[in-house]
């Protein structure tokens, strides 16, 4: 079928259809937030209603920081910046910047969307970047590729991520999971990281396949076991009704947050999906310095991750 772009007033603005065989993905002109992933009809992704405003960062991109920065403030190669505390009860600014912004289509096939959007300098972050955010469905899954440009004229620093959540349409407390991670962050009660700790034997330890159960997932996972490929994998699957869901991210990703939705508004959405956020850096990056990227004027990052529907 040929991409398709619904000129509604939805909330999240202009909406794209891809789609490839038995795959169709929706992604919205807000945010370049992918609303939408589909297989026969069953859902891949939690996300939201074309009528609804996107809660939870469902399926949204992530950037110049994914996850907390404590107090919106930071200091880098002498400049200043603050940005807006959009998780007041925290004191944190949270998810970065372009989630809520127009993204512009840059190219679009019936299986591939790209869209584009420019960051401009502002109060939470004074540099300029063109980011490119490209969905591309084939008959195994999603492709999920970025590049991020340096428009402005000194080195910028930058951090990117993603947040879908993940379903089997069944409660998770009945899945099974893996994540190839060594060691995970500590975190404050802001979220923010103190530490990081090994996981061999611990309740947060799921290098080896094991039920989610009752345990409580809002973790940094860190130290990936990379597979020949290069890919790091974390897999989710629902044993007894024989479905499974598999997110790959390469190297340009060395951390991955797993939320198992215990605190999300309202209650019934709590535990009914499994967010898995490939991260470049952790929580707080801007501040801590750690795993940044440095991006030279005129320079061009990229990185890819993925969903394999099983």
């Amino acid at each position: 079928m040929p991409v398709t772009a619904n000129r509604t007033l939805a909330p999240s603005g202009v909406q794209y259809d891809i789609g490839h065989g038995r795959h169709r993905v929706v992604v919205t002109e807000v945010g370049a937030t992918m609303r939408s992933y589909t297989v026969d009809g069953t859902a891949v992704l939690d996300g939201f209603g074309v009528d609804d405003v996107c809660d939870s960062g469902r399926g949204q991109v992530l950037a110049p920081w994914p996850n907390r920065l404590g107090d919106g403030r930071y200091n880098y190669e002498g400049r200043d910046a603050q940005a807006a505390l959009d998780e007041p009860d925290r004191h944190n600014a949270i998810h970065g910047l372009v989630r809520w912004l127009p993204w512009q289509v840059a190219s679009r096939a019936q299986n591939v969307l790209s869209l584009g959007c420019t960051l401009h300098p502002q109060p939470g972050y004074p540099w300029r970047l063109a980011l490119v955010v490209e969905y591309r469905l084939g008959r195994d899954g999603l492709m999920v590729s970025s590049s991020v440009t340096n428009l402005d004229a000194t080195t910028a620093p930058f951090g990117m991520g993603f947040h879908p959540y993940l379903t089997l349409s069944t409660p998770i407390d009945s899945m099974s999971l893996a994540v190839p991670a060594r060691r995970r962050l500590v975190t404050d009660e802001r979220g923010l990281p103190t530490a990081s700790s090994a996981l061999a034997g611990s309740e947060l330890d799921f290098t080896a396949r094991r039920w989610i159960g009752p345990t409580v997932l809002d973790t940094a996972f860190t130290d990936l076991q990379r597979d020949p490929d290069g890919m790091a994998r974390v897999e989710l699957d629902d044993t007894a009704g024989g479905r499974g869901v598999t997110l790959w991210m390469d190297q340009r990703f060395g951390y991955v947050m797993v939320f198992t939705g215990d605190t999300l508004e309202p209650a019934g959405r709590r535990r009914t999906s499994v967010a898995v956020e490939p991260m470049t850096c952790p929580p707080d990056a801007l501040r801590s310095g750690v795993d940044l990227v440095r991006l030279e004027p005129g320079a061009s990052w990229s990185g890819r991750w993925g969903i394999n529907p099983r």
